[in-house]
C-alpha cells in the first residue's frame, strides 16, 4: 500500500522471495486477511517502518556491509533506478512505483535535463 497515497502497489518477487514466503506462511498460520509480519506489539496488527528499517540494518550489518550504505528506501530505488537504466522507460518505472504523477517519478530517479538530451539524441526520426 502506498503510503502517502493509500493505493495499492503492485510487485515482483523472485522465485526464491516467493518460496520463502510461502514456507512463513504456513509456519506462522497466517491467513488471508493477516499482515505477513505481524507486530509483536498487539496495538498495532503489522510492524512498523521503523521496525522494518531496523530488520533491515541487521541484515546488512550481518554480511559485514555498511549500513549507512543501506536501507529500505535506498533497497526501493535501487531497482528502479537500474530498470531504468537500462530501458529508459519512465512509464514502467511509474508504474512500479506507484505514482500518480509522471513528475515525481523524474524527481524521484533525479532524471536531469542531460539525460533527457542524451535520450533525445539517441533517437533518430
Amino acid at each position: 500500500m502506498q503510503q502517502k497515497t493509500h493505493r495499492p502497489v503492485q510487485f515482483e518477487i523472485t522465485e526464491q522471495t516467493r518460496s520463502s514466503l510461502s514456507d512463513w506462511i504456513k509456519l506462522a498460520g497466517i491467513t488471508l486477511s493477516d499482515f505477513i509480519f505481524p507486530s509483536r506489539i498487539h496495538k498495532s496488527p503489522h510492524i512498523t517502518t521503523r521496525q522494518y528499517a531496523r530488520i533491515v540494518r541487521h541484515w546488512v550489518t550481518e554480511i559485514d556491509l555498511d549500513p549507512a550504505n543501506y536501507g529500505t528506501h535506498s533497497m526501493r530505488r535501487t531497482k528502479v533506478t537500474l530498470i531504468y537504466r537500462r530501458t529508459k522507460n519512465i512509464r514502467a518505472i511509474q508504474l512500479l512505483l506507484g505514482h500518480t504523477k509522471i513528475e515525481s517519478t523524474v524527481r524521484y530517479l533525479g532524471i536531469e535535463v542531460d539525460d533527457a538530451l542524451e535520450m533525445a539524441e539517441q533517437t533518430e526520426v
